[in-house]
């Protein structure tokens, strides 16, 4: 067994913490892995991730045929439970939160193994129903997704369960989980199978699958379903599996997997041996022995619920204990009334201890740019892009967390690099890129940050960045002086900027003639600036 550690991880030493934070970890102990989550809960009510843990122990290894955990299993996950615990308490955790899934929940010596982990790490296991699972799925993947007005089916591949799931943004709407799990059906199925897996093998599981889930399917099917999300580990590796294979490259955030591409990855880990699937490019070789049926749940359910493809996303019920845990303890002003995406946006600005006041203006401001700039035909950019804009102008200066010198620089790297929820790599692409050339100079193909883009994206930064540098600059006291600004039309070759404000604004003013040229070099027209007078105003 080795632990794995995510990209995410924050090595923060536990002494940093603030006095004012509290610590809380999050346990999810299912029935193939049990991962840890330990946060830093601010008094802003911003999360900071401190380290995210994972560690396959196979809880369910014999289980589910006599309903009792196996004594090695049970060994297994004590001493991985007490390692995470002894890691969270070294980091001064107040709360550890956890959870116990199938395995727990179906086994007749549960109390003993609960107690044990009382015992032995300290650790309170709460059991959760298999309709409470699918409750902390739901609020894992739609806090970090954004649907807007979309109504989503999730699918959920444990080792002893599958949840399935109907909601929108802001509520499910239908909640049911299944005995159908990579570990329960490889025990019942292919429990000794070292050679490839014959196709009447893998019918037999479908056809068991699809037996055992006609009740859900057809309770769900009667809701309006826009797009499919897969969680978990072996909808994971699937797409990962399936990535490598036909795109020749890795998963990435916002990928989908089609119904196409799941049977052409099936067909290939069926004609393999054991150990052969072990070294397929994407698949955790501890996954090895039971993908296939894990596959064979998601194919068919994807059949049977009529989805081409399906969003993957790496959130499940280890983010939902965290999310249910903020909405009980009054922690969550950030989930209440906002997008998953400007919820992702403030949590990080938060987090980086910016001027929330000043990145709101800027954001105003720039929005009202856009808005104007668009009337007058400066560009044809839409609410998409507009949007976008608004991010990069709340996140503008988070770069000077860490110093102000080339904070451009440092607030790239760190919306690059913050795990943003709600987005795809593009629109993060365009977001930090936005905010880099919000100061000094233009975006050139020779800079590394312009060239990664595609050509799409390089043209909305241009425009974008040059709407950002006036906005900033017109909040250049980060005193909000001026109220509105608007660009109009003087002559084909001049744009007013007209500026409404009570105050005397000349810092605003001399800062925006550093922009002129990059203004007239972008959108071809030159810029001229009109100040109501304060009296007028």
């Amino acid at each position: 067994m080795s632990t794995q550690r995510t990209e995410k991880e924050n090595r923060t030493a536990p002494s940093s913490t603030p006095s004012d934070a509290r610590i809380v970890a999050f346990i999810d102990m299912g029935t193939n892995s049990i991962r840890l989550l330990l946060v830093r809960i601010n008094p802003n009510h911003s999360c900071t991730v401190l380290t995210q843990l994972k560690q396959t122990v196979r809880l369910g290894e014999g289980e589910f045929a006599e309903h009792m955990l196996q004594p090695k299993a049970m060994d297994r996950a004590v001493l991985v439970v007490q390692k995470f615990a002894n890691l969270a308490r070294s980091y001064g955790a107040e709360e550890i939160v956890a959870a116990a899934t199938a395995a727990t929940r179906e086994a007749e010596n549960q109390d003993v193994f609960v107690d044990r982990l009382w015992r032995e790490a300290r650790i309170d296991m709460r059991v959760v129903s298999g309709l409470e699972e699918a409750r902390l799925i739901y609020l894992g993947v739609s806090s970090g997704v954004h649907l807007e007005d979309q109504q989503a089916l999730l699918i959920d591949i444990g080792g002893g369960s599958t949840e399935i799931i109907v909601g929108s943004q802001q509520q499910h709407h239908y909640l049911d989980s299944l005995k159908l799990g990579a570990i329960r059906l490889t025990l019942r199925f292919l429990p000794d199978a070292q050679g490839p897996v014959a196709l009447s093998q893998y019918e037999l599981i479908q056809r068991y699958v699809r037996h055992y889930a006609v009740a859900t399917v057809r309770q769900a099917s009667k809701h309006r379903i826009d797009l499919g999300i897969g969680s978990s580990g072996t909808i994971e590796n699937l797409a990962n599996i399936a990535m490598r294979m036909v795109c020749k490259r890795r998963l990435q955030r916002g990928d989908v997997l089609s119904h196409a591409h799941l049977k052409q990855t099936v067909e290939m880990l069926c004609s393999l041996p054991l150990e052969a699937r072990r070294k397929v490019p994407g698949l955790n070789p501890e996954r090895a022995d039971i993908i296939v049926p894990g596959a064979a749940i998601l194919d068919t359910l994807m059949d049977e619920l009529k989805l081409p493809e399906i969003r993957i996303t790496d959130r499940g019920l280890r983010d939902g204990l965290l999310v249910d845990y903020l909405l009980k303890k009054g922690h969550a002003p950030l989930l209440a009334d906002m997008s998953v995406r400007e919820r992702s946006i403030l949590q990080l600005g938060r987090t980086c201890n910016f001027d929330e006041a000043h990145g709101r203006t800027a954001a105003h401001l720039a929005l009202a740019l856009f808005d104007s700039a668009r009337s007058v035909r400066l560009h044809s950019l839409g609410n998409w892009e507009r949007e976008l804009l608004k991010y990069a102008a709340l996140l503008h200066d988070i770069g000077g967390f860490l110093t102000y010198n080339n904070h451009q620089a440092h607030t790239y790297y760190l919306i690059r690099n913050a795990d943003l929820l709600g987005f795809d790599q593009t629109e993060v692409a365009i977001i930090a890129s936005t905010a880099f050339y919000h100061r000094k100079a233009l975006p050139r193909k020779k800079h590394p940050q312009f060239a990664a883009l595609d050509k799409r994206s390089r043209k909305i930064v241009l425009v974008l960045c040059v709407l950002l540098r006036i906005a900033e600059n017109l909040d250049r006291s980060h005193a909000a002086l001026v109220r509105h600004a608007r660009l109009c039309a003087a002559d084909k070759k001049q744009i007013t900027l007209q500026i409404d404000t009570g105050h005397d604004c000349q810092v605003e003013i001399w800062g925006l003639q550093n922009h002129l040229d990059a203004f007239e070099k972008v959108f071809g027209r030159k810029l001229k600036i009109e100040v109501a007078k304060p009296e007028d105003a």
